[in-house]
C-alpha cells in the first residue's frame, strides 16, 4: 500500500504545476479576489481527480480504463481569458457547458470527424493559442498589468531568476526531477520573493481548513456564440491530444484499443468537462507528462492512477493547500509562464514539423491561419463593420485562425479538384 501511495504521489507532483497554473493564470487575468482564486484552484484540483477517476473506472458507458491522468488543457487558457475579458466569467462556463455536451454527442462518431483535424490543422491551432498567451506571461513578468511597480528591478529579477532556475533544472537533471522543473522553479521563486518581502500570506491565514464545493460559484452561466464556438474548437483539439495519449498508453500496456474504447474515453472527457463547468472548474484532457512518468518508472497500474485521483479529490476539499499556491507573486508566475507557454508553441511547431513541408498548400494553410489569428488578436476591431452573425467567427483571433485552418485544409487537402502542379507532383511520386 505504501508503494502504491508513493507512486501515486509522484504522478500527482508530475501534473500538479499544470493543474494549479491554469486557475492561477486565468484568475489573475480576470482580476479575481484571493478568496475567489483560492476556490478556483481548489475546485480545479478536485475536478482533476474526479475527471481522472471517471476515465480509469471502466464501465459500459464511459471510461477507457487506461492509467491516464486528466488535467485542465493549456489550450483553453488563452480562449478563457479572452472570453472572460469580453463577456465576463459566466460566459466561460456557458461555453464550457455547451462544449461538454457537444463532446458527449459526438463521442461515438468522433473517430470519423478526426479527418477534419489533421496535424496541419491542430498544430496550427495550438501554435496560435501559444503565441496569443505570451503577452499574458510578459505582463506578469513585470508584476502584473497595472501594478504600481511594473517592470521594477525586483520584479524582473524574480521573473528571470525563476525562468533561469527552471531552465537549469531542465538542462542538468533527468527523469522525475526534470518533469517537475516548473513546480520546483515556482517554489524556489516564491521563497526568494518571501525574503524580498513580496509575498502576502494573508490568503493562507484566512482560508478555511475544509470547505464544500459550490455549484455555479461565480453565478449562473451565460451563453455567447463566439465563446461557444471557441470552446468547441478547444474541445476538438483536446480530444485529438487525448487520442494520442490513449494510443501511447495502449501501446505501453499492450492493449489494442477498439473504436468503442475510444468512444468511452471521449465520453468520460465530455462528462468531466460538464462537471467542471457545473462547479466552475475547467475543461479537461489527458496529460502526456504522466505517460512519461510511466515510461520512466515502468509501473503502468490503473490502481496507482486511481489513488492519484483520490489524492487530488482529497486535496480539493482543503482550501488552505489551494491558498498556498495563490501567494505566488505575479513576477514568479510570469517567469514560469514563459517556459510553459513556450512549450505550447513548441508542441504546435512539433506537430507541424512533419507536415508543413509535405506541400506548398500546407505551408499556405499555416501562413494564412497564423497571420489571421495574430492579426485579429492585435487588431480586434478589424471586422466591427460586419454583421454580428459573421463577427462570431471573426471577433476572436483563435477562432478566426482555427476556422481559416479548417477551411483551407478542406480546400488544399480534401477538395477533389487538384491544381496542375499538384497533379504533376502526384505523377512524379507515382513514377
Amino acid at each position: 500500500m505504501m508503494k502504491t501511495a508513493a507512486l501515486s504521489f509522484q504522478h500527482l507532483l508530475a501534473m500538479y504545476a499544470g493543474a494549479i497554473l491554469v486557475p492561477l493564470i486565468v484568475g489573475e487575468a480576470l482580476g479575481l479576489t484571493s478568496e475567489q482564486l483560492t476556490y478556483l484552484v481548489a475546485i480545479d484540483i478536485l475536478m482533476c481527480g474526479v475527471a481522472t477517476i471517471l476515465q480509469v473506472i471502466r464501465n459500459r458507458f464511459f471510461g477507457i480504463g487506461l492509467p491516464v491522468v486528466l488535467g485542465c488543457t493549456f489550450t483553453a487558457v488563452g480562449p478563457m481569458i479572452a472570453i472572460g475579458g469580453e463577456f465576463g466569467i459566466t460566459a466561460i462556463y456557458g461555453a464550457i457547458i455547451v462544449s461538454g455536451l457537444v463532446v458527449l454527442l459526438i463521442s461515438r462518431f468522433f473517430g470519423k470527424l478526426v479527418r477534419f483535424f489533421p496535424p496541419i490543422v491542430t498544430g496550427t491551432v495550438v501554435t496560435i493559442i501559444g503565441i496569443t498567451l505570451i503577452p499574458t506571461a510578459i505582463n506578469n513578468m513585470g508584476g502584473g498589468e497595472g501594478a504600481a511597480d511594473f517592470g521594477s528591478a525586483a520584479n524582473l529579477s524574480l521573473a528571470f531568476g525563476t525562468l533561469l532556475f527552471i531552465i537549469m533544472i531542465y538542462r542538468f537533471t533527468k527523469g522525475f526531477t526534470q518533469s517537475i522543473s516548473i513546480l520546483i522553479g515556482l517554489t524556489v521563486g516564491t521563497i526568494a520573493a518571501t525574503f524580498m518581502g513580496k509575498v502576502d500570506f494573508s490568503a493562507v491565514e484566512e482560508a478555511s481548513l475544509f470547505h464544500m464545493v459550490h455549484p455555479f460559484y461565480f453565478g449562473m452561466p451565460t451563453f455567447e456564440w463566439s465563446a461557444i464556438i471557441t470552446m468547441i474548437l478547444v474541445a476538438m483539439v483536446s480530444l485529438i491530444e487525448s487520442t494520442g495519449v490513449y494510443f501511447a498508453l495502449g501501446d505501453l500496456t499492450d492493449r489494442k484499443l477498439q473504436e468503442k474504447d475510444l468512444s468511452k474515453g471521449y465520453r468520460a472527457e465530455g462528462l468531466a468537462i460538464l462537471l467542471g463547468a457545473f462547479f466552475n472548474a475547467f475543461p479537461y484532457t489527458a496529460f502526456s507528462q504522466n505517460v512519461g512518468m510511466m515510461q520512466m518508472t515502468g509501473v503502468k497500474s490503473v490502481r496507482v492512477i486511481l489513488v492519484t485521483g483520490l489524492m487530488l479529490v482529497t486535496l480539493g476539499f482543503i482550501p488552505k493547500i489551494a491558498a498556498v499556491t495563490t501567494i505566488i507573486p505575479s513576477a514568479v508566475l510570469g517567469g514560469a509562464m514563459i517556459a510553459m507557454f513556450g512549450m505550447v508553441i513548441s508542441q504546435g511547431i512539433k506537430m507541424l514539423s512533419g507536415v508543413i513541408s509535405e506541400s506548398a498548400g500546407n505551408a499556405m494553410i499555416v501562413a494564412c491561419s497564423v497571420g489571421m489569428g495574430m492579426g485579429v488578436t492585435v487588431v480586434p476591431e478589424l471586422f466591427t463593420q460586419f454583421p454580428s452573425s459573421i463577427q462570431i467567427l471573426t471577433s476572436n483571433g483563435i477562432v478566426a485562425g482555427s476556422v481559416t485552418a479548417i477551411v483551407l485544409n478542406i480546400v488544399f487537402n480534401m477538395s477533389p479538384v487538384k491544381t496542375k502542379s499538384q497533379t504533376a507532383v502526384a505523377h512524379q511520386e507515382s513514377a
